[in-house]
């Protein structure tokens, strides 16, 4: 197909085989969710000794557990006698040990080999040599990040930077102290489109009119297509009649108690590349949790967290609940129609951003400088 010149106003997307391409899909598991920060779980899940949970992290399976001293560890999920996985289901429960389940290995919860069938009959073996390999770990806003790198990025630049370069200042979004919330719902969505596609789709509100009709009654100046996000320290004001983010814009709990004047009655959101969005509103915070499994397929792990007496006190959160769920589920649809025409002859060149999608073209550059990294 004939490419026309571009106008101004237009500005070139990526080409159609960034989307469906599975060695491309291989490159970005190797060269961005394999070398940087990555959003594995949240810490509060594995609340005791000997809780665990694996996550799918580029091509590795990592394992996540408590120790028994408290600490959170990660390690891959690979037993180092014959390389079996240790833990087989997503998440469990083990009261001392884990135990392999083809050979018996046995390692405790900091990862030391600590037993193994005949093992004292094999005194030259080095048990802390044959422990199971470690991986990176910090904890922010209650959450474990992982990092698969031999030499991980700077966190503090990486991942806490993110939220300088949206909110304008370090401290703005510890007001909302996500690490001290509780889970009030959690949702998984198994899409059927590119990681990407749902990144681009975070990142621009040209389509808030037309799909998200209870948001832009929430939020007005999103039905003009604001991306709000892309402007460092502006959150999105709510309509003057509504009372809370919730699906019919009715009120919603008592504004979180360090969230400042300027912040209520507005949202803000903070993309974390790759594969984390933060949604910041007076009473609670949305996070999601992006897992890329194949070039057409993310899995989306959406926590809606709420003050802790909120949900002790059995409170209906349904009603904020609904409304970013619609958001999701109308944002997912919308990923998982365009997905197909990524392979179309069509989208061979790409398509267009119009000026308030410009912005994109940070990410796309991101993305293509990392790809390009040896």
């Amino acid at each position: 197909m004939t490419t026309l010149p571009l106008p101004p106003s237009l500005v070139a997307t990526l080409p159609g085989r960034y989307y469906t391409d599975p060695e491309l899909f291989r490159s970005e598991q190797e060269r961005i969710f394999e070398r940087m920060w990555f959003c594995a779980v949240r810490s509060a899940d594995l609340d005791r000794p000997g809780a665990f949970r694996t996550v799918q992290v580029g091509r590795e399976n990592v394992l996540v557990t408590r120790s028994r001293t408290g600490a959170l560890n990660a390690f891959l999920n690979v037993c180092r006698h014959r390389g079996a996985r240790l833990c087989t289901e997503e998440q469990g429960q083990v009261r001392r040990s884990l135990q392999c389940p083809y050979h018996a290995w046995t390692y405790d919860l900091d990862g030391k080999l600590i037993a193994a069938p005949n093992l004292t009959r094999m005194p030259d073996v080095d048990r802390s040599a044959y422990g199971l390999v470690p991986v990176a770990l910090r904890e922010w806003l209650g959450y474990a990040w992982v990092c698969l790198a031999d030499e991980p990025p700077s966190f503090e630049e990486t991942v806490l930077g993110a939220a300088v370069e949206r909110l304008g200042d370090a401290a703005a979004i510890d007001h909302y102290h996500a690490e001290e919330l509780a889970l009030g719902k959690r949702i998984t969505y198994d899409v059927r489109a590119n990681w990407k596609l749902i990144v681009e789709n975070f990142m621009e509100c040209y389509h808030c009119a037309t799909i998200h009709p209870e948001l832009t009654e929430v939020l007005p100046e999103f039905a003009d297509g604001y991306a709000a996000q892309y402007y460092v320290g502006h959150g999105a004001e709510f309509g003057d009649d509504v009372k809370g983010f919730t699906v019919d814009g009715s009120e919603g709990f008592g504004t979180l108690p360090e969230v400042t004047p300027e912040q209520d009655r507005r949202y803000y959101a903070v993309t974390v590349r790759p594969t984390v969005f933060v949604n910041l509103v007076p009473d609670h915070v949305i996070l999601h949790r992006m897992f890329p499994l194949a070039e057409d397929r993310t899995v989306v792990e959406c926590d809606w967290l709420y003050a802790p007496d909120v949900v002790a006190s059995g409170a209906d959160v349904s009603k904020s609940v609904e409304l970013f769920h619609r958001v999701n589920a109308q944002d997912f649809a919308a990923c998982e129609r365009t997905q197909p025409a990524m392979a179309s002859r069509a989208y061979r060149e790409g398509g267009v951003l119009v000026p308030t999608e410009h912005h994109i073209r940070i990410f796309h550059g991101w993305l293509r400088e990392r790809l390009d990294a040896a």
